[in-house]
Formats: structure tokens, sequence, C-alpha cells
């Protein structure tokens, strides 16, 4: 394991850090995944996401009793609540919904891929109280029109960026799923990007859930994935003051690339301090793991806060990972197992980022 004294150090601290917030498990973030239709037809949608999904949308009234019913044990300016979809700009009671979150105060955000972030919907949110909004772009136009699967998503996507540059009130961002298609354009994306305005970047690779299952072709090999952290490093240190924040996601432990490639060490918090309110009911840790992992369901009777405090054991004590690759690996005590969102049904690792950049 090549890593530095500096970086083993943070890893340790880290490790105890997280298996205190295990143990304290305070609930920070909540998503909502408040629907399930799209106007797009993404090739790596996680959640399989349709035009008329088969998951109604979740009623307005039925989320804000959850919230209501977390109000008592929470600080509500400690709690982000995050709405996701789906496309969660498809809902015309998004800003009904905002405006009683922030009567609650409760900060919020949303994600969207901007195809409907007009300069009236944009002033509308922003009037009820959203608080931050991230915008997926994933290429230069013919690449992003290629994975998002409509020919006008880019031009979307590229008025909704510019639209936010000029707003001064919420805190944005863009996110972009590298894929080999738009891998050796992100040079040209990045400068892009800044001369757009946007102030932070993060990039994820594409992980094999829903649709992105069943098109290897999706993901990077194991040279362009280090390649994919290179570039991030670079950007990062001749970024300067001011620049473009460019950061990797969440996922995965990575190594000797800790601490270079995002701001933060490796800590998978879905079920720690993140939980998720799916669109039938179902309560879980972060909306990208399976559904298998559900802990709960609001239409069964389920509580929201009592699941939080009694249930979501796999996910804080991940002992149970500890098997195949990653039974006698190296670096275990500081990854454990990776990312939740990266096991399959059966609870096997589908992808060891460590090992693929490492190795």
């Amino acid at each position: 394991m090549s890593l530095s004294l500096k970086q083993r150090a943070g890893l340790e601290l880290q490790r105890r850090l997280r298996h205190t917030e295990a143990r304290l498990h305070p609930l920070r973030t909540l998503f909502w995944e408040c629907t399930l239709r799209c106007n797009m037809s993404c090739r790596h949608c996680g959640s399989d996401c349709r035009v008329q999904p088969s998951v109604p949308d979740m009623p307005a009234g039925d989320f804000l009793r959850v919230v209501d019913s977390l109000s008592p044990h929470v600080d509500p300016h400690r709690l982000f609540i995050i709405v996701t979809g789906g496309e969660a700009l498809l809902r015309d009671d998004l800003e009904q919904v905002g405006r009683e979150l922030y009567r609650r105060e409760f900060p919020w955000g949303v994600v969207t891929n901007g195809f409907l972030l007009d300069e009236r919907r944009l002033d509308s949110l922003l009037a009820s109280g959203m608080h931050s909004i991230t915008v997926s772009l994933d290429g230069m136009e013919a690449e992003h029109n290629w994975m998002r699967g409509h020919p006008q998503s880019f031009a979307r996507a590229e008025r909704a960026i510019r639209l936010l540059a000029r707003q001064g009130d919420a805190l944005w961002d863009v996110v972009t799923c590298v894929n080999p298609r738009n891998y050796p354009l992100l040079p040209q994306l990045r400068g892009w990007l800044e001369e757009a305005g946007v102030p932070a970047w993060r990039l994820f690779s594409i992980f094999p859930m829903g649709r992105a299952a069943a098109d290897p072709g999706l993901q990077l090999d194991d040279s362009s994935l280090r390649g994919l952290m290179d570039f991030i490093e670079g950007c990062r240190q001749d970024s300067g003051e001011g620049g473009m924040a460019v950061s990797y996601a969440c996922e995965g432990f990575l190594g000797r690339y800790e601490g270079r490639v995002r701001n933060h060490l490796f800590h998978c918090r879905s079920g720690v301090d993140v939980a998720s309110l799916r669109c039938n009911g179902a309560i879980s840790g972060c909306t990208s793991v399976r559904g298998n992992m559900d802990q709960g369901n609001i239409y069964d009777g389920d509580d929201l806060w009592q699941v939080w405090n009694t249930r979501f054991g796999s996910m804080r004590d991940r002992s149970w990972a500890r098997k195949g690759a990653c039974a006698g690996c190296e670096v275990w005590r500081y990854c454990e197992g990776s990312g939740l969102h990266l096991y399959d049904d059966g609870g096997n690792l589908l992808t060891c980022h460590y090992r693929r950049i490492n190795g």
C-alpha cells in the first residue's frame, strides 16, 4: 500500500471518527426521491426511470408528515433535505413543498438534469427557499445528448448553467458521470465550465446499477480510472484561489489518491448520517444503494425516526463485508468494503476502486 505517513495518520483519524459517527448516527442529510418520472432516457440511469414509471409520485402531504415526525428530534438547521428523482422539476408542487420546508426552517436543495430550469422556474424555486441546486452535465453537446438520449438535453442544461451563474442566492455545482466516450474530452469540458462560471465540478465514475448494469461499455477501464484521478488532482493543483473547485465523488476508497482528489477522506455515510425516503415509501440509506438494503417503509406503518435509531445495523457495522477479496485486504481498516452502492443484491462487491487504481 503506497500511502504516505501523512495519509496514514489522516486515515487512522478518519477511522476513529467513522466508528464514532456510526455509534452516534446523527441524521444530517435526508434524500427525498420525489418521483421516478423523467424527461430523459439516460444510458447510465441507476433507478431505470421512465416517462411513465410503475411507481406513482409520493404525495407531498405524505412527505411533509415524515418531516414533521422528525422535527421534535432534530435541529432543522442541521438536517439538509435533497430532493431528487427521476427528474424533480417535473413535479409542479415542488415549490409548495419547498415553501413548507422553508417555513419549518429546513434547508433544502434539488438535483436536476436542468431541462426545465428556465428563468421563471429558477425565480420560483429561489422564492420558495431553495438553498442549493446541482445540474448534471455529461460532456460536450454530442457526448451529453448521446448519454441522455435527448437531442436538446445539452442546450437546456447549458441554459440552466448560465442562468445559475448569474444568480447569487443559491449554492450550486455541476456533476459529470465519466465514461469512455467523454473521458478524452474532460480538459475541453473543464474549460467550458470555467468559462460559464461554474463554481464547483464533481466527477463520478459510473457504477453497474439500473440500466448501467446492462452496458459494460459505460465503465472506464483501470488505466482510464487512474487517468481520471490524475486529471482531477491536476485540476486541483492548478485551479488557484477562487477557481473552479474540482473533486471526485464520495464513492470508493482510493488508496494513494486519498486526500488528493477530494476534500475529505473516504467514508460511506449511507445509514450513518444519510437517509433516504424512496418514492414508494421505502426508508433506506442514500438513494444509490439497492432496494434489498431498505430498512422499512412508511406505508407499512414504519416511523422514519424509529427506524433510523433501531435499524441500519448492516450499514453501521460493516464487518459482514469482510469476505472474498476483502477478507485479507491490507486496507480493510480504512475502506471497510467500499461504498454500499457498489454491492449487488447478494451482498457481493461489484468493483473495487482501490485494486483498480493501485493494483
